[in-house]
């Protein structure tokens, strides 16, 4: 069974920062790609925000580059979002899936999620 578990959102003032992780198992951690989403009250699922897929590859949406970032841990099938610089339109649900191959930059290949993890940024 595929799981994807997010953890790391909480409450933070404007400019702050959150490291989100994203554990996952049931799959291939290195056949993967696992991408970043979010999803604001009232608004549709954003993203991929970043993505790490395997290979070491690396990709931020032109969005959130300078302020958010992707690493991986491959030995913990882990992948983390670093955000910074945190503004109050950050605020949202933000989520990490799974799928298979490499840097999809859509959100239809993207089969596998997680339960979501709450970041709220205050002015």
């Amino acid at each position: 069974e595929v799981q994807l578990v997010e953890s790391g959102g909480g409450s933070v003032q404007t400019g702050g920062s959150l490291r989100l992780s994203c554990v996952t198992s049931g799959i291939s951690f290195d056949a993967y790609a696992i991408g970043w989403f979010r999803q604001a009250p009232g608004k549709e699922r954003e993203g991929p925000l970043c993505i790490s897929s395997r290979g070491n590859s690396k990709y931020c949406a032109d969005s959130v580059k300078g302020r958010f970032s992707v690493s991986s841990d491959d030995a913990r099938n882990t992948v983390y979002l670093q955000m910074n610089s945190l503004k109050p339109e950050d605020t949202a649900v933000y989520y990490c899936a799974a799928a298979d191959g490499s840097l999809w930059t859509s959100i239809g290949p993207y089969k596998h999620w997680g339960q979501g993890t709450q970041v709220t940024v205050s002015s």
